[in-house]
Parts: structure tokens; C-alpha cells; sequence
């Protein structure tokens, strides 16, 4: 009889932790070709990059590289593209960062010189419901100006998003099963 408990113990937690990944998104950082120096050598490749996506707290950003680096920094070392005090460093090529908390979040290459050539980015993280503001209006991304009519210098879209969100009414459907079935089998 313990085992039977414990069973569904361990199928209540697994519940729980599908739901908290079935309201997450995890982005590849630049697509395709990951992060690296962009090849034009503007600042503004990856902020336009990261502009063209909404992020919101509990979501994840993966960092692809090779022989590179990935920092966050203050405000101020992102300006200045100064690596000295990063306040998280990874270099291990693979490289996944969860955005914890509402707010603005500065990354920046560690390899010298690679920031100075536009490998930084600045992710604006929300904590709000995917569709509305505090006002009750729509999102500010559709408040937001329409992008240039210039051809960009990466493609529209040039980020892999792993869209887990787009299980929420299956897992939603399969969680409230669930739970329906482990309080029958509890009960």
C-alpha cells in the first residue's frame, strides 16, 4: 500500500513540474547561426533580434557558440563593454539562462573585442499574462511601431522558438485528468 502512495506522490509532482515547463518558452539566441559576431558589425543586430520576441519571467534563452563566451552585466559594463565584473559567465558553448524576473537583462560576449563588434543584447522581460497589460489593454507589443520597411539585416524572424506554451490546452486538459484521476485514487 506505501508503494501505491508513493506512486501517486511521484505522479502529482510530475504533474506539476509539466505544468511549470508548459508555460515556458526556451529561445535559441540568433537562430541559426547562434551567437557570434554579426557579420555587419552593427550594435543593434541581437537587440533587433531579441525585439522581435516577447519574453516573460520563467521563460529561457539558449546561447550556441563556439570559442566565445556569454556574460551578463549591469547597464553600465553593457555600455561600456566592459567584462571585467560579469554577474553571470558561462563558456561552455551550450549555454541556457533562465529570465527570473521582470525587467532588463544585459548580455554581452566575454572575448575581447567581440562586443566592441556588436555581440551584445539587451532582453526586456515581462511579467505579465501573454495578452494583456495591468490597463486591461492589448499587449504593449501591439501598441509597439511596426518595424522598419527596410530590409533587415537578419532574417524577420531569426531566433528558433520552442514553443512549449502551445501545449497549454492539451497539458490543461491532461493536468486537470490528472489530478481528477489521483484524487480518485487517493480517495
Amino acid at each position: 500500500m506505501a508503494a501505491y502512495g508513493l506512486a501517486n506522490l511521484t505522479f502529482v509532482s510530475l504533474m506539476v513540474v509539466w505544468f511549470a515547463i508548459a508555460h515556458a518558452n526556451v529561445v535559441e539566441v540568433g537562430g541559426e547561426t547562434g551567437w557570434v559576431v554579426p557579420r555587419d558589425r552593427t550594435d543593434d543586430v541581437y537587440n533587433h533580434w531579441a525585439s522581435l520576441n516577447r519574453f516573460k519571467v520563467g521563460d529561457s534563452i539558449h546561447f550556441k557558440y563556439k570559442n566565445d563566451s556569454v556574460m551578463v552585466v549591469v547597464e553600465e559594463d553593457y555600455n561600456n563593454c566592459n567584462s571585467t565584473h560579469p554577474i553571470f559567465f558561462s563558456s561552455n558553448g551550450n549555454t541556457h539562462y533562465e529570465l527570473d524576473r521582470p525587467g532588463l537583462f544585459y548580455f554581452i560576449s566575454g572575448e575581447e573585442g567581440h562586443c566592441d563588434l556588436g555581440q551584445k543584447m539587451i532582453i526586456k522581460v515581462l511579467d505579465l499574462p501573454d495578452d494583456i497589460s495591468p490597463s486591461g489593454s492589448p499587449s504593449d507589443k501591439a501598441l509597439s511601431p511596426p518595424p522598419p520597411l527596410g530590409p533587415p539585416s537578419q532574417p524577420a524572424h531569426s531566433g528558433t522558438i520552442i514553443k512549449i506554451r502551445d501545449f497549454n490546452k492539451m497539458s490543461s486538459a491532461f493536468g486537470f485528468f490528472a489530478v481528477m484521476f489521483s484524487g480518485f485514487l487517493l480517495g
